[in-house]
């Protein structure tokens, strides 16, 4: 695990403390396949009644945690940044690396046979991390709408959408988003605009965050937007609070993303669709396995 001191420093005996429980959750959802962003690690702690939920406390909480890391006191591996990352292409030394890739990531498209075709759509590019492991384990689309989705965005969906319909499958857009006034009405719009685009047979389905997950979960709370144009009926029938998706326990959002994916897949066709699936990785692993047979084969030029 590397905790590399970079910048040696004392801290306090609070601070200390901090950076113990900090080590405690991180390593706990770790062991489960998970990190954490800062966000998500704050409301750990503001769950567990160790610091009270403000902003000037996660505001703090992220300088401890970054002088902590600097200090070689936390695992760089532990706390994540989902919206900035470096993209590029894949590259390979031999050709035969490429096929052993191919043989171990070839996957068909077992929708295709399913009554009904699945997506996921999430507000927070920030939990992208979070959603990516259960939907790639039951090969889901999947993406970040990061607030009101785009026009662009959602006309392409549309499109695809429609496609699936025309084609005899039903259409299920799964959504998350935050339980405040712009959260919730997010789902709708989505809905309308699908509509407005020609997928009016498109199903969206909030998953998350609604009100009876609140009352049972019990996630800590945020004054309302009040600035927001939809914040008067939201408070009419919810109150002054608002609670963000980033509070709910990583595994929680996970098991509810699987239980409404299961929901929705006929598991016997799955299966059927495995195995064919299986047979053809099977045939590329052959490939692999005999690479420097097929190579003699077809000529080293």
């Amino acid at each position: 695990m590397p905790r590399i001191e970079y910048v040696p420093r004392k801290f306090s005996a609070d601070s200390k403390a901090i950076i113990r429980r900090a080590n405690e959750i991180c390593a706990d959802y770790a062991a489960q396949g998970y990190d954490l962003t800062l966000r998500q690690l704050y409301y750990q702690f503001v769950s567990r009644d160790w610091i009270p939920n403000k902003q000037s406390e996660y505001k703090r909480l992220g300088s401890i945690v970054s002088d902590a890391r600097l200090a070689g006191l936390i695992d760089w591996h532990y706390i994540v940044d989902r919206t900035r990352n470096l993209r590029g292409l894949s590259h390979w030394d031999d050709p035969r690396q490429i096929i052993d890739a191919v043989a171990a990531q070839y996957l068909t498209d077992r929708w295709a046979d399913q009554p009904a075709r699945v997506e996921v759509w999430i507000e927070k590019d920030a939990l992208v991390g979070v959603i990516q492991r259960v939907c790639n384990r039951s090969d889901v689309p999947y993406f970040s709408c990061r607030g009101y989705t785009s026009q662009s965005e959602l006309w392409s969906a549309a499109r695809r959408l429609t496609r699936y319909a025309e084609a005899g499958q039903g259409t299920v857009v799964i959504h998350l988003g935050d339980h405040d006034p712009s959260g919730i009405d997010m789902t709708r719009d989505i809905a309308a605009r699908l509509a407005l685009f020609g997928a009016e047979a498109a199903e969206v389905r909030r998953i998350a965050l609604n009100r009876d997950q609140v009352d049972r979960y019990q996630p800590p709370p945020n004054p309302a937007k009040l600035t927001d144009s939809r914040a008067r009926g939201y408070v009419r029938e919810h109150g002054t609070s608002s609670w963000e998706l980033d509070a709910l326990d990583p595994a929680t959002l996970s098991d509810l993303i699987e239980n409404e994916i299961s929901a929705w897949r006929d598991d016997r066709l799955w299966a059927a669709a495995t195995r064919r699936m299986e047979k053809e990785k099977a045939l590329l692993g052959q490939v692999s396995a005999r690479w420097g047979e097929v190579r003699a084969l077809v000529g080293d030029q």
